[in-house]
């Protein structure tokens, strides 16, 4: 039975300022780099005191929504939700579970199979494909310029192209999430585990030739075939990637 003298919490003034703020942002109402107008106009607009809408710009500056420069003459500056603050935050989130490497390389083997399987069954006729072929050219050529280090660091994009293809939103931000922490993961790994130029190419050689067979088959419209290929793909990879002992560390949230 519910408490009948449960006190109802009323919004202050200055957060239902924010909400109004907040959701001509998310709706497009105001784009990234926007000024808000001044001050004196919002008060006299909105019939609210000073106070009361500098603590609402404090709520909507801690969301990362807009940013205020003191002493300027102009309004706040609108700033887009942005996929990378979410992401990170997530990232701290998944850190302070204890969520391990191997744990993250599990949920990405869940999710990258099933969107070649999409690209496949379409044979890569989807808006956002050529951009992964371009991104493989790319890749080519920091190969070519022995850009080893950048090659790795961009791994993630060709990754996160394959499944911005499929154009699913909802899986695209979860995907970006992911491959944030493994990156951060793989550069540590290097770090603590440096190898010679000539297993450098030679590994990452055989990656980017993986990468252009999945293309491929994906174009050919074989589907079985494409799925087998980056599973495989992805579980010597997190082989790779988990080995001496690294499946158990806690991912990284903090560091790039």
């Amino acid at each position: 039975m519910e408490n009948g003298n449960a006190r109802i919490r009323v919004p202050k003034t200055s957060e239902l300022v924010a909400d109004q703020i907040r959701a001509q942002i998310v709706r497009g109402e105001l784009n990234e780099g926007d000024s808000l107008p001044p001050e004196g106009t919002l008060m006299a607009t909105l019939g609210i005191s000073r106070p009361t809408l500098r603590e609402a710009f404090r709520i909507l500056e801690a969301e990362n929504l807009i940013s205020v420069v003191r002493g300027s003459r102009s309004g706040a500056r609108v700033h887009r939700p942005s996929t990378e603050l979410v992401s990170r935050y997530a990232g701290y989130v998944l850190e302070a579970q204890g969520t391990t490497i191997a744990d993250l390389y599990a949920a990405r083997l869940a999710i990258e199979p099933t969107v070649v399987r999409w690209l496949a069954t379409a044979k890569g006729q989807t808006p956002d494909f050529a951009r992964l072929k371009q991104v493989l050219v790319d890749l080519e050529e920091m190969l070519k310029t022995e850009s080893y280090a950048e090659f790795v660091d961009n791994v993630s994009i060709f990754h996160q192209t394959l499944v911005e293809a499929t154009g699913n939103k909802t899986l695209s931000f979860m995907n970006r999430m992911l491959l944030d922490l493994g990156r951060h993961h793989q550069n540590d790994y290097q770090r603590r585990h440096p190898r010679t130029t000539e297993d450098k190419y030679k590994s990452l050689r055989a990656g980017h030739k993986s990468f252009e067979k999945l293309v491929t088959m994906i174009e050919d419209g074989d589907v079985e075939g494409a799925v087998a290929h980056w599973r495989l793909h992805l579980r010597n990879a997190n082989e790779t990637w988990g080995a001496r002992g690294e499946a158990e560390r806690i991912v990284d949230s903090l560091h790039g």
